[in-house]
C-alpha cells in the first residue's frame, strides 16, 4: 500500500515523506514483498524518516542526500506507549475480556507468546515451527503457549493440524491491537516473525525470538534484545530453553528502536523543511 501510494503521488506531482526510511536485507525474496516496496519508495521519496542509525547509513550508501534523511525512532514505539497508556486508563472491551480469559486460563503460570505470518516460511519452513512449539509444549507443561493465529490458511492449516491438540497451547483468534500488547506485556518473552513485533517488546522488556532467516531490524540483535532463530526446529527449541533459563544476560534493558517520540520529531522535519 505504501509503495502504490507513493507512486500515485509521484504521478500526482505530491511531496512524499517514507516513514519506516532505509530498512534493508539486501535479499529482495526476505522480507517479501517488503524490501523492493521499501527500495522503490526511497526512489520517489523527498524526506526519508529513519528509525535508526543504521537505517539512515543504509540510504546514504543507496546516494539519498544527507539533509533529506532525519533519524526520528519509529512511530510504532509512540503507538506502543500509546495504547498502553489507553489500556490502564481506560481499556476497551477487547482488553477486558483477554484480561478475563488470562485470568481464568493462564492464572499465574508463565506464558510466551507467539505469532507467525511471514510468506516466505508457508509450507516446510511453518511445519517446523509448529513441530518445535509442540515438542517446547510438551517438555514444558507448566508454561502457556499462547498463539493468536494469522487467518491466512498458509498458517491456519500447519498450526490447527500440528498444535490443535496440545494441552497446553492456546490457539486464538486474531487480536486487535490493545489487547496484544497487552499479551505481549504479560509474557515471558516472545517468539514471532514479525517486524513491529520486534521492535516493540523490548520496550516492554520482552526478548524477541525472530523465526525468520534475515531481518530488516538488525539493531536489535546488535543490542541484545532479539535473536534471530530462524525456522529450524532445533535452533528454536534450543533458543527458547535458553531463555527458559534465565540466565541474567538474557534481559532487555533498552530499545535501540526509539523511545517514543518519533511523531514529534517528524512534525517539526516536515515544518521546517522547504519542498521543492
Amino acid at each position: 500500500m505504501g509503495r502504490t501510494a507513493a507512486v500515485a503521488a509521484f504521478y500526482l506531482n505530491i511531496p512524499v515523506a517514507h516513514v519506516e526510511a532505509g530498512l534493508r536485507t539486501n535479499d529482495k525474496q526476505q522480507p517479501f514483498p517488503e524490501e523492493i516496496n521499501r527500495r522503490i519508495a526511497t526512489q520517489i521519496a523527498d524526506l526519508h524518516f529513519a528509525p535508526t542509525e543504521r537505517a539512515k547509513k543504509n540510504l546514504l550508501s543507496e546516494g539519498i542526500s544527507a539533509e533529506r534523511i532525519f533519524v526520528t525512532g519509529n512511530t510504532v514505539i509512540d503507538a506502543l506507549y500509546w495504547i498502553l497508556e489507553k489500556n490502564e486508563r481506560s481499556p476497551s472491551p477487547d482488553v477486558t475480556a483477554i484480561k478475563n480469559w488470562f485470568a481464568e486460563t493462564v492464572h499465574d503460570r508463565p506464558l510466551v507468546l507467539i505469532t507467525g505470518h511471514r510468506r516466505e516460511s508457508f509450507g516446510e519452513g511453518f511445519e517446523n515451527i509448529c513441530q518445535a512449539i509442540a515438542e517446547l509444549a510438551k517438555r514444558y507443561s507448566e508454561i502457556c503457549w499462547v498463539y493468536p493465529v494469522h487467518l491466512n490458511p498458509n498458517a491456519q492449516e500447519p498450526v490447527q493440524c500440528i498444535l490443535g491438540n496440545s494441552q497446553n497451547v492456546y490457539l486464538l483468534d486474531p487480536l486487535p491491537y490493545g489487547a496484544f500488547a497487552w499479551l505481549m506485556k504479560q509474557s515471558k518473552f516472545i517468539l514471532t516473525d514479525s517486524g513491529g513485533v520486534q521492535e516493540e517488546a523490548p520496550s516492554l522488556g520482552k526478548h524477541v525470538l525472530v523465526m525468520r532467516n534475515k531481518t530488516e531490524r538488525p539493531e536489535g540483535i546488535e543490542a541484545g534484545v532479539t535473536s534471530l532463530v530462524g525456522s529450524d526446529k532445533n535452533d528454536i527449541i534450543e533458543n527458547c530453553e535458553r531463555l527458559l533459563s534465565n540466565r541474567p544476560h538474557d534481559i532487555v534493558k533498552a530499545n535501540p528502536y526509539g523511545d517514543g517520540k518519533a511523531a514529534f520529531r517528524i512534525l517539526e522535519a516536515l515544518r521546517d523543511f522547504k519542498f521543492h
